[in-house]
């Protein structure tokens, strides 16, 4: 009987064992499949909040919807025979930082990280009238002003392309300097097109704070 007692208690244990060997397994096998990539993991802050993979290259960026928007330029094929160079919605967003820093300041600061996220042009017509609607997103640019990594481009401004169609790229390499920057020197301030983005003239100090 007591020898019987024992083995009974042992299988116990050995069964509670078992049990809780296999939740731990359980939970680290979630935390594993839960965890992101080393290459994907991203800096929260602050100004670009974008991570740099380590052959350069910028990952694709996420929660940009949540920076501020400013603005959402157009240049339609219907005004651009016989077709536009970007006849995408262009609906830009800049980091919060940066924007808190260029309402104080009045300039872009470093690490500066503006995105553009592309959409077609739907349907023109809606019960409000005939006009352009956005359609489908296309594509998804950024645009970082970094100093140190940037040196030597015009006003430490690189420029970034993950695709104009999905799926999108993960990674994407600065453009050459003569594909964007030399468009971007026609800006009105720093090689921002501020003048087509009201949210950032109205954010503007009229008395610029000194550095």
């Amino acid at each position: 009987m007591f020898l019987r007692s024992r083995m009974s208690q042992f299988v116990r244990r050995l069964l509670v064992a078992a049990a809780v060997l296999a939740l731990v397994t359980s939970i680290a096998v979630d935390a594993m499949h839960e965890r992101p990539a080393a290459a994907e993991s991203r800096p929260t802050q602050p100004g670009s909040a974008l991570g740099f993979d380590s052959e350069g290259h910028l990952l694709r960026p996420t929660g940009y919807r949540e920076w501020i928007y400013v603005g959402t330029p157009l240049t339609p094929n219907d005004m651009n025979h016989p077709q536009a160079a970007f006849p995408e919605f262009h609906s830009v967003y800049i980091h919060p930082d940066a924007y808190r820093a260029y309402r104080k300041t009045g300039a872009f600061p470093d690490r500066t990280a503006i995105v553009k996220e592309l959409a077609s042009v739907g349907s023109k017509q809606a019960s409000s009238g005939n006009g352009y609607f956005m359609g489908e997103f296309t594509g998804l640019e950024v645009a970082i002003k970094d100093q140190t990594r940037f040196a030597d481009e015009p006003g430490n401004w690189a420029y970034f392309s993950f695709g104009h169609a999905y799926p999108l790229a993960h990674t994407a390499q600065a453009q050459a300097t003569t594909s964007c920057n030399t468009c971007h020197a026609t800006a009105n301030e720093d090689y921002v097109f501020t003048q087509y983005y009201p949210v950032l003239r109205a954010a503007k100090p009229s008395e610029p704070a000194s550095p």
